[in-house]
């Protein structure tokens, strides 16, 4: 049973080039009903998007606030909501990197390797202003890092070097024509030659 708020409504994710999406958010000081509408709005949107993740600027609001509903290495199920968050990540010798795949739903259909910390810990508050805490390994730790991200206005292209941006805006731009601009408020366009990604298991945040 899903632990997320439900009954929201689906928006249009926000894409990569939106200033909301390269710049700091404002930190989240209500907590009263329009907040309440946007998470459960935030919840629908992901889901109909098939992502793990999904930051408040991803749907063109400027405030700190994500969505997650993402598993951990062991495969085990972690949900919540987090406002105004800030990420802890191990350093020293205790840094391991994971060089795997990742995606964004503000840049549809597009995955490269991006490295960063095989563990995250990420604190903050929830949608009633009460403290919360995540962590874990694996994909939820690339999450809640890239997702934390957003709220900061950085996007995991800007982690990039030249050479992997570059292949990451080519493959985007390969798959653009099958998300309309109100996706996922319209579905993905299916084409009778489509194209097929080598990473159609690997969700986006």
């Amino acid at each position: 049973m899903s632990t997320l708020p439900g009954n929201g409504s689906v928006r249009a994710i926000t894409r990569w080039g939106e200033d909301v999406m390269h710049r700091v958010n404002k930190p989240v000081t209500d907590f009263g009903d329009e907040l309440q509408t946007l998470i459960a709005d935030m919840v629908a949107t992901m889901n109909a998007a098939e992502g793990v993740g999904l930051a408040a600027n991803q749907v063109g609001v400027d405030l700190q606030v994500f969505v997650f509903d993402c598993p951990d290495k062991e495969g085990n199920r972690v949900q919540g909501v987090v406002c105004n968050p800030t990420v802890e990540v191990p350093e020293g010798k205790d840094r391991n990197l994971d060089e795997g795949d990742e995606g964004c739903l503000s840049l549809p259909g597009a995955f490269t390797k991006c490295a960063r910390p095989d563990f995250a810990k990420v604190t903050g508050v929830d949608q009633h202003g009460e403290p919360v805490s995540f962590e874990g390994d694996g994909l939820l730790a690339r999450c809640l890092q890239h997702e934390t991200d957003h709220t900061q206005g950085m996007v995991f292209g800007d982690r990039l070097s030249r050479k992997y941006k570059k292949r990451l805006f080519a493959e985007a731009e390969e798959f653009a024509p099958d998300y309309p601009s109100d996706w996922p408020v319209s579905p993905m366009i299916e084409h009778e030659d489509d194209h097929e990604s080598d990473h159609e298991d690997t969700p986006a945040t």
